[in-house]
């Protein structure tokens, strides 16, 4: 992984998160599988290596090449693809699914994949779009994603972050951050239904090892120093997120916030 470059230890717990994601999903070696959202393919390697040299992962996602930090998706796509599991992999960036010009072969994947992208999503009916459209390309949904409710205080740092990302999106000013839309387990098992999925029972995931606690509580307060973002905020708006912002500045650390928990879920 090109991050790797960067920050080796970090690289290694995350890939480690995916690899379990994977494993749990029961992906099994020769299938074909259909990722939404696969940023700079920290799981699209999982995936990758969980089919085998016989299966293949299209791996799509709607920014461009050159987005992301510090390491651009391309960059890293380019580093997967030298690889040899890059034969296995076809990345396409700059895709939306909901555009009716793309299409897949119906029924073409076994597995369509969204892990830990769906918060990315403007809206949650952008996202019941999505689920439904990619329902009638792939038999199975593997999805993952950050679980709200946190399991202990510690956790509320990343929970703050969060809602408080969530609500200056929800307010009007929009970005191009991480967390867009952040929606709980609850909403994502109300909307599975009326998108044509049937969920198996869900699991919980170990994050203990993750560092996105503090990144979102950095991606949070360089938000809040943003005076173009905050002055597009109506003033009801501005005062509710300054508010909890006082309240995230005396739970953050400045390293080491414990993050979230994250949920695992197959349907059919």
């Amino acid at each position: 992984m090109a991050a790797a470059d960067v920050s080796p230890e970090i690289q290694l717990a995350q890939t480690r998160h995916r690899t379990a994601l994977v494993s749990g999903w029961g992906i099994p070696a020769g299938a074909s599988v259909l990722e939404v959202g696969c940023g700079q393919g920290d799981m699209t390697a999982a995936l990758a290596e969980a089919v085998g040299p016989r299966g293949r992962v299209v791996a799509v996602d709607i920014a461009d090449p050159s987005y992301g930090a510090p390491v651009t998706l391309g960059q890293s796509a380019a580093r997967l693809e030298a690889t040899p599991l890059g034969s296995r992999i076809d990345f396409r960036f700059g895709l939306d699914v909901l555009d009716e010009a793309v299409t897949f072969p119906d029924g073409g994947f076994d597995h369509v994949v969204l892990a830990h992208c769906s918060w990315y999503f403007g809206s949650l009916d952008q996202l019941a779009a999505t689920l439904t459209r990619v329902r009638r390309w792939a038999r199975n949904l593997c999805y993952a994603e950050w679980d709200l409710t946190p399991g202990s205080v510690e956790q509320l740092p990343h929970l703050l972050a969060v809602l408080i990302q969530g609500q200056i999106e929800a307010g009007g000013s929009r970005g191009e951050g991480n967390v867009r839309t952040p929606f709980s387990r609850e909403s994502l098992l109300r909307i599975l239904p009326a998108t044509g999925w049937t969920p198996a029972p869900g699991r919980a995931v170990d994050t203990t090892a993750l560092q996105d606690g503090d990144w979102e509580v950095d991606a949070c307060t360089a938000l809040l120093d943003d005076a173009d973002r905050m002055a597009e905020l109506s003033s009801a708006v501005r005062d509710l997120v300054l508010s909890q912002a006082d309240v995230l500045r005396s739970l953050a650390k400045r390293r080491g916030n414990v993050p979230l928990p994250a949920y695992s879920l197959t349907a059919r």
